[in-house]
């Protein structure tokens, strides 16, 4: 089975992982728009604009599905990605809200990109939902400098919730921060809920294409810490 997945940048790369672990004999293909990361501070009209290219470059190259790796792509543009192509298409958000309309709790906390925000998602499909933007995660993660402090801010109210939601598939890369400075909060990594509710074959080869709009050696270095697999690594 060939299939697609994309984000601006590192953060589907987790969800890459994770698709490794369960289904490692797949050929996958991953597309990083690292030239116009972060997707979250973008109008409607530029991810529409992106996504109308990525989908173009998944349809030629055949995949058999494309799994829309990125928290604000899946939460502002999911119906008109859906639209542009005859390729199944799955978002990595409807899993994780479907997963926690059978939980009980008193408080989610979700932490996302502006535009995940502004979409209200999460409030609008689950209850007692808080949701924050957290802008400078994805920067601090891109560029490999991971500031505690700025974590440790946005979590200084927040100690009594049951779920903290990572909203953003690059957040994942902070969940030790996360752990260290709350107690008793389950953390959702929406790759890892995703996984739990898809099937899919498993009876092929392994191989793995990576390609980015912009490589540099931060992403290099990063994406060596995720992928423990051979892969091919192109700029595009």
């Amino acid at each position: 089975m060939k299939i697609g997945l994309f984000d601006s940048g590192l953060g589907g790369i987790n969800v890459l992982n994770e698709l490794l672990k369960t289904y490692p004999n797949n050929e996958y293909i991953y597309y990083g728009d690292t030239k116009n990361l972060p997707y979250g501070n973008k109008t409607k009209e530029e991810l529409l604009s992106f996504a109308k290219e990525i989908i173009s470059f998944f349809e030629k190259k055949q995949v058999d599905l494309i799994i829309i790796a990125c928290g604000t792509m899946s939460s502002n543009c999911l119906k008109e990605i859906k639209e542009m192509t005859s390729i199944k298409v799955i978002d990595i958000i409807s899993p994780t809200i479907n997963y926690l309309k059978e939980k009980e709790y008193n408080k989610i906390l979700v932490f996302g990109t502006n535009r995940t925000i502004e979409s209200h998602i999460f409030s609008n499909k689950l209850s007692n939902v808080i949701e924050i933007p957290t802008p400078e995660f994805v920067p601090m993660i891109e560029n490999n400098n991971i500031d505690e402090n700025i974590i440790k801010n946005y979590l200084k109210d927040y100690q009594n919730i049951d779920y903290l939601i990572l909203g953003c598939t690059h957040y994942p890369l902070l969940i030790p921060y996360f752990n260290k400075l709350l107690n008793n909060t389950k953390i959702i990594d929406m790759g890892k809920v995703l996984i739990k509710n898809i099937n899919l074959s498993n009876n092929s080869h392994n191989k793995i294409s990576l390609y980015f709009t912009k490589i540099d050696n931060n992403l290099k270095s990063n994406i060596n810490k995720i992928i423990m697999m051979n892969y091919s690594l192109y700029e595009i």
